[in-house]
């Protein structure tokens, strides 16, 4: 029996991810914590095994390639965005979150049209940032789901993130941007 039939797999699950936006972020609107951080956590098992069977069975494809990593950011704005309206976080940590992730998709449009193809790998501090973004998402989450959690990962969440976004977004200018002064040069 072939393994490469079950080769859909990662993509059926980014696109149940991607489902899993709304119902999301309709409970933290609802503020039933609970409820989202099962969807949450049932998110980010789809997300690690997708990526699993991806790498393991070589079932990539150029949908996931795109697919996936869009799923992952569209769930981290719509929590960052439900939890910025219900007032659990500050309208500029939201803005400067966004404001990042738009930073890097119009300076690799910018880049493309400009400079010339390329193929955008995550940077170590993109990776972090992304990694201190989920961190803090899921802290909050337990934290107002009444679970055990310190009072303090509020605070501390907010600045961890803001210093990680301002930090991955200037080194993906500064890198990127060197590229291109390099590529036009040549």
């Amino acid at each position: 029996m072939s393994l490469e039939r079950w080769r859909w797999i990662p993509n059926a699950l980014t696109l149940l991810r991607i489902l899993l936006i709304a119902p999301f972020a309709t409970t933290l609107l609802a503020k039933d914590y609970r409820l989202s951080l099962l969807i949450f956590l049932v998110a980010s098992v789809t997300d690690a095994f997708d990526g699993f069977l991806a790498r393991h069975f070589n079932w990539r494809s150029r949908f996931g390639a795109v697919a996936d990593p869009l799923a992952d950011k569209a769930l981290l704005v719509t929590a960052y965005l439900m939890l910025t309206i219900t007032a659990v976080l500050p309208v500029w940590l939201f803005l400067l979150v966004l404001g990042r992730d738009l930073l890097i998709v119009g300076g690799a449009l910018a880049y493309h049209y400009g400079v010339g193809r390329f193929d955008m790998q995550p940077s170590l501090p993109g990776k972090f940032n992304t990694f201190i973004q989920i961190l803090v998402v899921l802290a909050i989450i337990v934290l107002l789901a009444g679970l055990p959690m310190q009072a303090w990962v509020l605070e501390v969440g907010i600045l961890l993130v803001a210093t990680s976004a301002v930090f991955s977004g200037g080194h993906y200018i500064v890198v990127w941007g060197i590229r291109a002064w390099r590529a036009k040069r040549s």
